[in-house]
């Protein structure tokens, strides 16, 4: 077909506009057509053009701007008419960005797409909180999962976190109690280390620790909002493990 413009798929990383990719900040440098989520922070979009268009799918677990079969007709009906749509999603399209959906609708279509990867929200949060999610003396398994997801009790997160194992909960805010619950009741231990980590990558970031049976207290106490992640295992003590055997050495 003539005339049909390009879908670029871009992660916009973790938040920071400086963890952007260059191949990310050269598409938004000259697009003419932004279609992005809801908690890309506002200093990535003054990468873009003054002139271009800017149209938000902010998507949120109470209310949904647009969804997501919509969010597809729009990249593929704007694409049609021969504009080029950069799709700017937080972290990684392609890991709980359901950037996979879209790119199947565009291939459906005709339409030309590219996939422009970013720093993963685990990946990104993570590193800013110093967290490594594997560790010689800790974990070589890593997880990811979604704790907000259709039938969340009915998944068989079994064997996914433990000793050795790191699991790292994406959109788990909401369904902290059910998740806490869950895991013990797979045998993991009430006092297996966690850590939330809010805004990551952020001014306003937050690194919350706690055993995993504190874990609905410590949401609720702490009031805590997306977008934040959860990272459950031996990882989550390392850096209080760490600064505890400084102290021991400086007081020796």
């Amino acid at each position: 077909m003539e005339n049909v413009g390009t879908v670029y798929l871009v992660g916009a990383g973790p938040g920071d506009p400086d963890l952007l990719t260059l191949r990310a900040a050269r598409l938004l440098e000259r697009a003419a057509l932004v279609v992005h989520d809801g908690l890309i922070d506002p200093a990535v979009l003054t990468l873009v053009p003054r002139d271009a268009e800017l149209i938000s799918v902010a998507k949120s677990r109470a209310r949904h701007t647009l969804p997501q079969k919509d969010i597809c007709a729009l990249l593929v009906r704007e694409a049609l008419a021969g504009r080029d749509v950069v799709r700017l999603k937080g972290g990684d399209p392609f890991i709980f960005g359901r950037g996979g959906e879209e790119a199947e609708a565009c291939r459906a279509a005709g339409v030309p797409v590219e996939v422009v990867p970013g720093i993963s929200a685990a990946n990104g949060a993570a590193a800013a909180a110093q967290i490594a999610l594997t560790h010689r003396d800790a974990a070589s398994v890593v997880s990811f999962v979604a704790g907000q997801c259709k039938g969340l009790s009915d998944q068989d997160w079994a064997g996914l976190a433990g000793k050795g194992r790191t699991l790292v909960i994406y959109m788990g805010v909401k369904t902290a109690p059910q998740i806490a619950e869950k895991l013990m009741a797979d045998g993991l231990a009430p006092d297996m280390p966690l850590a939330v980590i809010e805004n990551a990558c952020r001014a306003d970031m937050r690194v919350l620790r706690g055993p995993l049976a504190g874990l609905p207290g410590l949401v609720e106490r702490e009031r805590v909002k997306s977008p934040a992640l959860i990272v459950i295992g031996e990882v989550a003590a390392r850096e209080d493990a760490a600064l505890a055997q400084i102290a021991l050495e400086a007081q020796a």
